[in-house]
């Protein structure tokens, strides 16, 4: 065991966000209080109006197993001791906040916050997502790697629940050697009004988007001089799949109507309706709610993180990820998958601006949009593994800093459910 000097202080921080932009937050607070030599608190998770979820570090994590894992590289604490906080009258209001830019590197956290670090011997920095640059040296990335990969399982609670459904899916995929795909579908309605594309084009959905923007984003969109142009949006391949465009891709890709597909997504907009064709093309699709009683996912019903949680863990596993619209969720899973299986990982990864046009062509046939969809397939499979670059995240490209490690084998026999 490796003896750590003395600490130079307690560094707070609070994670906005959903869950996986709240991971980025926890990983890269662990290769801040390291570099720093510093002891982390457990981050506190901030409560935002898109995602309602009040949900504490150990609702979502195995916060013991975190603690031991740095245990020999960071000190983590789950509270501030008392003896600190009366300095401050035991109001975090009073405790100096440090306002960071985004992308920081390693090294104004050296020359700027930690002298204050030191004087105080307690400081808190909010917000923190996206606070530190993706290009550090070997030492940071190193506790990036071991705080993503090694330290962060999901609760008992979620882990219990994931491996059940993991297990439902692979009984249901008994004719492709227990093997599924899962595909991440971005279609809910926070996601749709955001993205301000055009779908069906009726007065309903244009009330639904207007609304929605306003409850989540309120006046964002409505701004004097805003123009918003969702054929240009569409054109940049911005708009997320339909579920009716994810089921012709699939379909185009050569997956057929046998194939076992876990769907990963919230609640879909206007389901009953746009769900239908997906569910026709892929008959043995499934999905947490439908793998799952309503009993067991009681405890995780109203918790967006806890529910995306589950997702997160029967798609580390499936045989397939396919991803349509990126965001935190497949930056981090892509990755994870990568780490967990010896660098490569099978994903699809759409060409959405090539999709645009192909879906947009109303003189293509089957036969040359099939081509082109085996194609992007074919692309995507080449792309499975890659090496990081300078600006690249470690998260999504963990080879090769992450990947030397002499525990490898036994991590792969027996996976986390994180």
């Amino acid at each position: 065991m490796n003896e750590l000097p003395d600490s130079n202080g307690y560094i707070y921080v609070e994670a906005n966000g959903g869950l996986n932009q709240q991971r980025t937050s926890i990983c890269n607070a662990v290769a801040v209080a390291g570099y720093l030599n510093a002891t982390l608190v457990i981050p506190n998770f901030h409560y935002h109006s898109i995602w309602r979820d009040p949900s504490k570090f150990k609702d979502i994590y195995d916060e013991e197993h975190f603690i031991n894992t740095l245990k020999n590289d960071v000190r983590v604490v789950d509270k501030v001791p008392d003896f600190i906080m009366e300095r401050f009258g035991h109001n975090m209001s009073n405790v100096h906040n440090f306002k960071i830019k985004a992308w920081s590197s390693i090294q104004y956290y050296k020359d700027a916050v930690l002298p204050k670090l030191i004087e105080e011997k307690f400081i808190r920095i909010s917000p923190f997502a996206n606070r530190l640059s993706f290009d550090a040296p070997s030492a940071v990335q190193h506790l990036r790697c071991l705080a993503n990969f090694e330290a962060l399982h999901f609760s008992n609670p979620i882990a219990t629940l994931a491996e059940k459904l993991i297990s439902r899916m692979k009984e249901r995929s008994t004719d492709n050697n227990g093997r599924y795909i899962a595909v991440h579908l971005r279609f809910e309605e926070d996601m749709v009004a955001f993205s301000c594309c055009i779908f069906d084009g009726g007065e309903e959905e244009k009330q639904d988007m207007n609304a929605a923007r306003e409850r989540g984003w309120r006046g964002k969109f409505t701004k004097r001089g805003r123009v918003i142009r969702p054929g240009v949006i569409r054109m940049n391949g911005k708009c997320p799949l339909t579920p009716l465009e994810v089921g012709l891709m699939l379909r185009g890709m050569g997956f057929s109507n046998n194939t076992s597909i876990y769907l990963a997504s919230g609640k879909i907009y206007k389901a009953e309706k746009t769900m239908a064709p997906l569910l026709e093309m892929f008959p043995l699709l499934q999905t947490k709610e439908t793998l799952a009683s309503p009993e067991e996912l009681a405890p995780f019903k109203n918790y967006s993180s806890r529910m995306a949680a589950i997702d997160y863990s029967v798609c580390l596993h499936s045989e397939v990820f396919v991803t349509t619209q990126g965001g935190n969720f497949p930056h981090f899973l892509v990755g994870h998958r990568r780490y967990l299986y010896g660098g490569h990982s099978k994903t699809i990864k759409p060409d959405k601006r090539k999709l645009a046009l192909l879906f947009d062509n109303p003189k293509v046939s089957w036969k040359a949009l099939k081509r082109q969809l085996l194609n992007m397939r074919a692309h995507s499979d080449a792309k499975g593994i890659e090496i990081k670059r300078s600006n690249d995240s470690i998260y999504t490209y963990p080879c090769p800093d992450c990947m030397c490690r002499s525990n490898k084998s036994e991590v792969l026999k027996s996976p986390p459910a994180s």
